[in-house]
């Protein structure tokens, strides 16, 4: 036992950052995205709002986090993640006690943009940057594991959030999710966190440096943001992002809801979705592995986006029968898996660092349009009663996005060092 704990010790310290990070992500995601769905049906309850209605707050909340996103990379870049964390926790957990006060449509809109805004800080940005500038020749390894936590954020946080809610109701489930976050966050940012391996003298990948050579954070190598916006394989991979997310975004609001339309009831559907995002956890580590392998992403791309369009042919097709919910879920696990962690390493292999924050919260502007998905799934399911049309119009935006990350494929890349 000594001489493992002795090996643990002498273990890279990105390593402990990253697991520390893989369980911040979980609560972020659990909490937020994963959860979203479990508030439809309660609201609709006692407001007597419609489906779409609830959808849009959680549409133009990301609408709003979104335009952040250059801010918040902006910030990233030039003070590092670990004061954006720690300041974008505090802040969350304000809104989400905010939340709780809700009673007016308009209040849920702005309230969830306030969350949505803040939560950007502790969330997918400043995380993906402190885990690529820890890694690098394991890079695609490190971001599938960070994945993981989102993936482990469905699958634990949506059954917990069911009874938190069935308990306390909605308005107290937030205040649990703010006392959680700020619980969470801020020792882990004050004791753990720190932006570079040259910030504790290690080197990145805890490589030894050098006999006589001084350890200090190295100058990060990649295009500038202007020279990345000059080059058509920045919007086109943009492009594709926006319709990928499209699919999944509106999914991740209409999951639960989509469940129980099909006849299954509120304990099962929450347990289906879980299940979904559970399965995330093994792909994901196995995608990770796989990245760190193939020369490009945009390869990768648009095979997890082949993946998301059969999986939601397989629902149009059975309606929502048990046996095309099994298939369902096996073709989800492995595109929604392999989807968020092509992202940002399409950007540090095409881009490189230096500007990796900014650039992945322009593309989030860009990616805006995406967060109207949830508002239209919810619209058709108005006027029609069914999901239906809904399942066409996701089909629709993944085949787009597979068309457009093969025309990624084929374009060059700028000439950077490595990083």
């Amino acid at each position: 036992m000594g001489r493992y704990w002795r090996m643990l010790r002498g273990a890279y310290y990105g390593w402990w950052l990253l697991a520390a990070s893989v369980v911040a992500v979980a609560v972020a995601a659990g909490t937020s995205f994963w959860s979203f769905g479990l508030y439809v049906d309660p609201l609709e309850s006692e407001f007597g709002w419609s489906r779409a209605e609830v959808s849009g707050g959680f549409s133009v909340a990301q609408l709003a986090a979104g335009f952040a996103a250059p801010l918040v990379g902006w910030w990233i870049d030039r003070y590092g993640p670990r004061r954006v964390i720690l300041i974008g926790a505090i802040l969350t957990a304000a809104s989400y006690l905010l939340l709780a006060t809700t009673s007016e449509l308009w209040q849920w809109f702005v309230y969830q943009s306030i969350n949505a805004v803040f939560r950007q800080m502790m969330f997918f940005i400043p995380f993906q940057a402190l885990i690529s500038r820890w890694f690098d020749r394991r890079r695609g390894l490190a971001v599938g594991m960070l994945g993981t936590g989102f993936a482990l954020g469905g699958l634990v946080f949506v059954p917990i959030m069911r009874i938190v809610i069935d308990a306390v109701q909605w308005e107290g489930s937030f205040v649990v999710a703010g006392i959680v976050v700020v619980a969470l966050f801020t020792p882990l940012c004050l004791l753990l966190i720190r932006n570079h391996p040259a910030d504790i003298g290690a080197e990145v990948d805890g490589a030894a440096p050098a006999p006589g050579e001084r350890r200090t954070a190295p100058a990060l190598t990649g295009v500038t943001v202007r020279e990345a916006l000059r080059t058509p394989l920045f919007w086109v991979i943009a492009a594709a992002l926006t319709a990928f997310f499209f699919g999944m975004i509106a999914w991740m609001v209409h999951g639960i809801p989509y469940f129980e339309a099909a006849g299954y009831s509120t304990e099962r559907a929450a347990t289906l979705f879980s299940i979904a995002a559970g399965g995330g956890v093994v792909t994901r580590l196995g995608f990770g592995y796989l990245a760190d392998r193939i020369p490009r992403m945009e390869a990768a791309a648009m095979v997890v986006a082949g993946f998301l369009v059969c999986a939601f042919a397989t629902l149009l097709i059975t309606g929502g029968s048990v046996a095309g919910v099994a298939i369902f879920l096996v073709l989800w696990v492995v595109g929604a898996s392999g989807g968020p962690m092509v992202e940002p390493l399409l950007l540090t292999r095409s881009f490189g660092l230096v500007a990796f924050g900014s650039l992945l919260g322009i593309v989030q502007v860009v990616g805006s349009f995406h967060l109207a998905s949830p508002i239209i799934a919810g619209a058709i399911f108005d006027a029609t009663g069914s999901y239906e049309w809904a399942l066409v119009m996701l089909m629709g935006s993944m085949g787009l996005s597979l068309a457009l990350f093969w025309v990624a494929w084929r374009l060059p890349r700028p000439q950077f060092g490595t990083s």
